[in-house]
């Protein structure tokens, strides 16, 4: 049985991201806290699990929490500080592993020697993209040019 591993973009990313958009989108219009049961219902998310998300959120200064009839969640700083590499790296971790260590941690001999300089450059380039891309571009749609420049090429939508 072959297993493909592949980057995977886990299910808490994409629900803190996509949970946090609609924080940064409230802080344009209202400014006001959102519920946990406003952001599930509105990005069709399992609450339980968002709140565990916004936990993590909260814990690492993302987002600040307030009690009350009309609490909820606010982003702790403005939408273009807070990048989506940040996000993934609370929610999941680092951005890149092999094998539990590291890239720059792996050392191998003979024929694959060289093999953590691609690791490394894999890394590299993660980070280029998350670290890059913050949650205001992403809500506005104006991403970065090397971002668009990288979903430009028609090989980019293939699978492999």
């Amino acid at each position: 049985m072959v297993h493909n591993h592949c980057v995977d973009i886990s299910a808490r990313t994409d629900y803190a991201i996509r949970g946090l958009l609609m924080l940064a989108q409230e802080a344009l219009s209202a400014g006001v806290p959102v519920s946990v049961e406003t952001l599930a219902h509105r990005q069709h998310l399992p609450r339980k699990f968002l709140e565990a998300i916004l936990g993590d959120l909260r814990r690492a200064g993302i987002v600040v929490s307030q009690r009350g009839p009309s609490g909820g969640y606010t982003l702790s700083r403005p939408a273009a500080q807070i990048s989506l590499g940040e996000i993934f790296r609370v929610v999941d971790g680092p951005l890149a592993e092999v094998r539990g260590l590291r890239p720059h941690e792996t050392s191998y001999d003979g024929v694959a020697e060289y093999l953590p300089v691609v690791w490394v450059a894999v890394r590299a380039s993660l980070r280029r993209v998350l670290d890059g891309t913050s949650l205001e571009q992403l809500l506005s749609g104006d991403l970065p040019p090397e971002v668009h420049h990288l979903a430009e090429d028609p090989d980019a939508w293939e699978n492999r």
